[in-house]
């Protein structure tokens, strides 16, 4: 196994954190594994992505330039990576915020209204009852490794334990909700090749 991904989207909505979990989750499976970030001009509004490397074999080289999966979080993300996805890859886009259809016909795709399902999700299971979008990037995280097989959801989810910062451990619970939610996601919601 060999998978090369790039998760991508405004600074600020965790296309980095995510990508992070699927490396940790990889490492604890035992696989090798490469993370990169890369940041836009700005930190918050601008354009971030990550790429990570999963394999059974040692990783020649960090760098991505087909992957075989995508998630883009954003229009600009999706413009930018839709075309370089290898054929019979798979493309996973955030269809909260993205209106446009995907052109290309040799994908697997699936749109995830990842923005409504964090809503949803964390407003279910916060105190006050009120929603954040902030856990789109674990929604179609949840989806890729639901979709692929890379790790299981459950290293994903002790990734998750381990490594959510001390500041944010009341979105403990709310992460791992977004994140098994993402999951179902793949059953619902494929368009195939």
């Amino acid at each position: 196994m060999h998978e090369e991904i790039i998760i991508s989207g405004f600074g600020g909505q965790g296309a980095l954190f995510a990508g992070q979990l699927l490396a940790y989750a990889g490492m604890e499976e035992g696989k090798h594994v490469t993370w990169i970030p890369s940041y836009g001009p700005e930190m918050r509004g601008g354009t971030a992505h990550c790429t990570v490397v999963i394999s059974d074999d040692p990783v020649g080289s960090p760098l991505v330039r087909h992957p075989s999966a995508v998630i883009a979080l954003n229009l600009p993300s999706l413009d930018k990576y839709e075309g370089l996805v290898k054929p019979r890859g798979l493309l996973i886009y955030n269809s909260s915020l993205i209106q446009r259809p995907v052109y290309r016909t040799d994908l697997r795709v699936i749109p995830v209204p990842a923005n409504d399902i964090s809503v949803e999700e964390t407003a279910r299971v916060s105190e006050n009852g009120m929603g954040d979008a902030r856990l789109a990037n674990v929604v179609t995280l949840g989806t890729l490794v639901q979709a692929t097989g890379i790790v299981r959801l459950e290293t994903v989810e002790a990734a998750l334990r381990a490594h959510l910062p001390q500041r944010h451990l009341r979105w403990l619970e709310p992460n791992l909700a977004a994140l098994r939610r993402g999951a179902l996601v793949v059953a619902e919601r494929v368009v195939a090749y």
